[in-house]
């Protein structure tokens, strides 16, 4: 594995010969530490069953980790240039393993189906601007996804593992919560990059697990969550009045959730916010019909369009 692995000069190299010419200003920084996309995949736990999707291939540092690893890797990438090198890439340096490699060329935060078997995990070296809205979007279309490995900024990575209470806990956390358990899976340094960027990196490992027990949809439990983290200075009872419809009404439906109108968003977890978005409007769930939703949940979720960010998967990447 070790022999077909990019280094330093191999990346450059390749860089070189497709124009790249990668910029801190444009974001563009390519791993050149075949320890570090070992690691990766060491961590990202999956093995000779898993069909990896990929986001933001780039030169293929860490495709070429996976390949020898996985039954398969379809890679997602938005560059037309690098979408068309990295099967030459692969072949050239790992001809054997050149069947296993699938690249769809467009958009992460766009493809909604994938050739061939339903992919079953997730690792990928994402730009810290879209991050978050790829794998919730890709969590919501892709339910056959068990457990994700991302690379991120290390600020990120705080905000999407962060526990109820904590400074960086916020929306990124609580919707990552509703499709299951994230954690903090060690930091990368700056110097596995090139060029180094200004900024630290993190791993984040994720594993799926069922929603919270609620009638509420999905989109309905995001919709407070947001709400709640838009002013999230004010108390509860304030910050979604304009949800219920009036402050008495957010404090009925909060009261209803068994939660405090004084609290503050960043005190609850995805389940508070589960119970508060069934209650909007003084409704009372059956609790039979909400035990039958917890089971089916996942199936409407996966129905239900992910978040759009302001710029394509293509900004800010690191590879």
């Amino acid at each position: 594995m070790g022999d077909i692995l990019l280094g330093p000069s191999d990346v450059r190299a390749l860089a070189g010969a497709l124009g790249v010419r990668p910029t801190k200003t444009l974001g563009q920084n390519f791993v050149i530490d075949g320890n570090t996309v070992r690691r990766i995949v060491r961590a990202a736990e999956v093995g000779a069953d898993d069909v990896v999707l990929e986001v933001g291939p780039g030169l293929g540092s860490l495709t070429l980790a996976l390949l020898p690893v996985v039954r398969r890797v379809v890679a997602v990438e938005i560059d037309p240039a690098l979408a068309a090198a990295l099967p030459v890439t692969v072949a050239a340096r790992a001809p054997g393993l050149a069947d296993r490699l699938e690249v769809v060329r467009g958009d992460a935060l766009r493809v909604t189906d994938l050739p061939g078997p339903p992919p079953t995990a997730l690792v990928a070296n994402l730009p810290y601007n879209v991050a978050v809205p790829v794998v919730l979007r890709l969590l919501t279309d892709f339910p056959s996804l068990r457990r994700v490995l991302v690379m991120v900024q290390a600020e990120v990575a705080d905000r999407m593992t962060a526990a109820p209470g904590g400074r960086v806990y916020g929306v990124p956390s609580v919707k990552l919560a509703w499709f299951g358990t994230a954690r903090r899976a060690g930091p990368v340094g700056r110097a596995v990059f090139w060029p180094v960027p200004n900024v630290d990196s993190g791993l984040v490992a994720f594993t799926r697990g069922d929603p919270p027990p609620t009638t509420a949809t999905r989109a309905e439990v995001f919709a407070v969550v947001d709400a709640a983290f838009a002013q999230r200075r004010k108390t509860l009872r304030a910050a979604l009045a304009g949800w219920a419809g009036s402050p008495a009404a957010a404090e009925r439906a909060l009261r209803a959730a068994d939660v405090d109108p004084s609290a503050r968003g960043e005190a609850l977890d995805v389940t508070a916010f589960a119970r508060i978005a069934q209650y909007r409007l003084g409704g009372a769930p059956d609790g039979s019909k909400a035990d039958d939703h917890a089971e089916g949940a996942q199936g409407a979720d996966d129905r239900a369009a992910g978040g759009r960010a302001g710029r394509d998967a293509s900004g800010g990447r690191v590879r």
